[in-house]
């Protein structure tokens, strides 16, 4: 079963795990059944061998009236899910996790080696002083790869419901003996990506923009640095982690990343040239939530998934420009 199956990452995946032969059954909220109802998971899960969940509310939200939304959809929805896996005793959960329970990315400080810094200060982002210091020393910072094994620190709404997502889903696989893959996605972008809406992922907007003939508008100075990977390329993602070595009673994480970072700018000028213009335009706003980078390394879901990314960013992005 595929929850958000309708979706734009959860589409891709049911599409392709019915390319490689599954049978699959579909859950989704546009279709009419609420991960949320265990009425609905009752009739659904009879026969399900693995649950591949992907419903989420996204995106990093407007306020904190977005709060009560993004538990009930991420944390309720995915307890009340786990407890019907329970009752039919299915005992493989593939999770869409993501990036952003990391909140800030791997930095370096010379003097001090390994630093994680703390939530940019306000008056720092008002004067235009975008990239986080060594908490100890106030010295630069060098951003690196971050692996799986990082402390957690999620700095909005969204990524501290992802977060508690593969707590519960851990919980769940301690009580009942089931195993859990949580693939922790970065910034996935490609053909049905939403659209037009405060929650919809930086690409979207900034092609949205392009389509209406407006310059799309950069946060900060545009340097923020992301790791973009293909929709398709989360899909056999998903595939490879159904069978994912995973213990009895575990829960393991990948990043599911492509391992080649980019500028937000850099991507807004790629899109903007694929579509002949108008130039992106640097704003210098900035958001709370945001962090400043936040890069993957993908040697671990290489070498346990077997999974690389095969979508080059040039080519992926000059596709999405005009789907």
């Amino acid at each position: 079963m595929v929850t958000g199956s309708a979706g734009f990452i959860g589409g891709h995946v049911a599409e392709a795990l019915r390319a490689a032969g599954h049978d699959v059954v579909g859950l989704d909220l546009r279709t009419g059944a609420d991960v949320r109802d265990p009425a609905a998971l009752d009739a659904l899960l009879p026969g399900v061998e693995v649950v591949v969940h992907q419903a989420a509310r996204v995106g990093l939200g407007v306020d904190v009236a977005d709060l009560p939304g993004y538990a009930s959809v991420n944390v309720y929805g995915t307890a009340v899910l786990l407890a019907a896996m329970a009752r039919h005793e299915i005992g493989r959960l593939v999770l869409a996790s993501s990036m952003v329970v990391y909140g800030e990315g791997h930095y370096e400080c010379a003097a001090h080696g390994h630093v994680r810094p703390g939530p940019r200060a306000v008056p720092d982002l008002e004067r235009g002083s975008f990239e986080p210091l060594c908490p100890r020393c106030g010295a630069a910072l060098a951003c690196a790869p971050i692996g799986e094994d990082a402390r957690p620190d999620p700095r909005n709404a969204y990524a501290t419901t992802k977060l508690a997502q593969e707590h519960l889903a851990a919980n769940w696989a301690r009580e009942t003996g089931g195993s859990a893959a949580a693939l922790r996605y970065h910034n996935v972008y490609g053909p049905r990506m939403p659209r037009d809406t405060p929650y919809a992922g930086v690409a979207a907007i900034f092609r949205s923009e392009l389509e209406a003939g407006r310059a799309p508008k950069v946060f900060e100075d545009g340097r923020q640095l992301r790791d973009f990977v293909h929709v398709r390329d989360v899909a056999r993602a998903n595939l490879a982690a159904m069978s994912a070595p995973v213990r009895p009673g575990e829960l393991r994480a990948w990043n599911i990343a492509s391992g080649a970072p980019h500028t937000v700018g850099e991507m807004a000028d790629t899109l903007a040239a694929a579509r002949g213009g108008p130039a992106p335009q640097v704003t210098g706003d900035y958001r709370l939530g945001d962090v400043r980078h936040i890069v993957a390394s993908p040697e671990r879901a290489r070498a346990e998934l077997g999974f690389r990314a095969e979508v080059e960013f040039g080519a992926g992005m000059k596709e999405f420009a005009w789907s």
